[in-house]
């Protein structure tokens, strides 16, 4: 295999890896579900569509006040597991990869860039629907 990438910053989602086979595209998903999971909607979802003829465009970052404040965000792009209801984001509080459950409970995914500072409720925070 001709690796294009193995791990990247981000969470949940590491490991992470992708390459070539020739003329097979191979991506290597994480072994948690729910990184699995995420990574297939950032990395796989846009492979699939090109490969449909449906070009690059992806769904655009949305943006949504949050409900409560969140804590500042580590080194890794961090894609957390929440829930837009009444036109507010609540951010699940356990963002522990290993709970399917939250994941079943979201409509959306906070998309936080790598130190992304502390914020307070009411912020405009981005988002992925789900």
């Amino acid at each position: 295999m001709e690796r294009a990438f193995y791990k990247v910053l981000m969470r949940p989602g590491k490991p992470l890896m992708a390459g070539k086979m020739a003329d097979a595209a191979m991506v290597g998903l994480p072994g948690n579900p729910v990184s699995a999971m995420i990574c297939g909607v950032i990395f796989i979802l846009p492979m699939i569509r090109v490969m449909l003829g449906l070009g690059h465009d992806m769904p655009a970052l949305q943006t949504a006040p949050l409900a409560t404040d969140l804590a500042a965000n580590g080194g890794r792009e961090h894609y957390m597991r929440a829930s837009f209801e009444g036109g507010k984001m609540t951010v699940f509080p356990n963002q522990d990869s290993s709970l399917l459950s939250i994941l079943s409970e979201s409509n959306a995914l906070v998309v936080r860039a790598p130190d992304d500072p502390a914020r307070k409720a009411g912020e405009e925070i981005a988002f992925l629907s789900l």
